[in-house]
């Protein structure tokens, strides 16, 4: 099935009415060879977070430009200092989240982790624990992963978690390991799999980068 660009913009479109706890009526939807552009505005970080995740499992997206602006309603306005607090808590009451190695500034809402951690699912854990937070604009996640050792078994371990994946064909993934790079070829069948596919590289131990060289290829949808 040929996947046009009026077809998938009409796609997200519907998705995004679909989604309850999306205001879809400000944000707009462009398409242009597979390249979906987000605009518009919507209230909280989140939502900006959740517009595109919606975005990237329809059919034929190749990538996605989020331009959605942040625009936090009046009662909801906090100040820097409130959401800094709220910052500290929230790392705290997570048990994922090291949080003795991670440090927060915050600047107009737009909120800054830095620090050193071992693993990037707990980097990821960190930007997901504040992600919620009434007032913020933005999250730039600087947290840095202590380079490891590369485990013997890295590339295997990447296969078994691509293999784990629900609905996701793993054979179409070669996975290469050059120090602490994985490099990822084949073809998958959407950007979401795209994504989820470097996802489940930058968790296996010792990994630093991901080099995602994958290609969407949308015919394999209806495989």
């Amino acid at each position: 099935m040929l996947y046009t660009d009026s077809n998938i913009q009409r796609d997200i479109t519907q998705e995004l009415q679909w989604e309850p706890s999306l205001r879809d009526d400000d944000i707009a939807v462009g398409v242009r060879d597979g390249v979906v552009t987000l605009g518009g505005f919507v209230d909280s970080w989140s939502e900006k977070v959740r517009a595109e995740r919606v975005a990237a499992r329809v059919k034929g997206v190749k990538a996605i430009a989020n331009e959605l602006e942040v625009k936090i309603p009046g009662p909801f306005v906090r100040t820097d200092a409130e959401i800094a607090h709220a910052v500290i808590r929230a790392l705290e009451w997570d048990i994922t989240v090291p949080h003795d190695r991670i440090r927060a500034k915050v600047e107009r809402g737009w909120i800054t982790l830095e620090g050193e951690v071992e693993w990037h699912a707990q980097k990821e854990a960190a930007e997901r624990a504040i992600r919620y937070l009434t007032g913020v604009r933005g999250v730039f996640n600087a947290i840095t992963l202590a380079v490891q050792a590369t485990p013997r078994d890295v590339k295997k371990r990447i296969k078994e978690a691509l293999h784990r994946a629900v609905e996701f064909d793993a054979d179409r993934v070669a996975v290469e390991v050059a120090g602490h790079k994985a490099i990822l070829t084949g073809t998958v069948r959407s950007y979401a799999e795209f994504k989820d596919a470097a996802r489940a590289a930058r968790n296996a131990p010792g990994i630093t980068d991901v080099d995602n060289r994958l290609e969407i290829a949308a015919e394999l949808a209806a495989v």
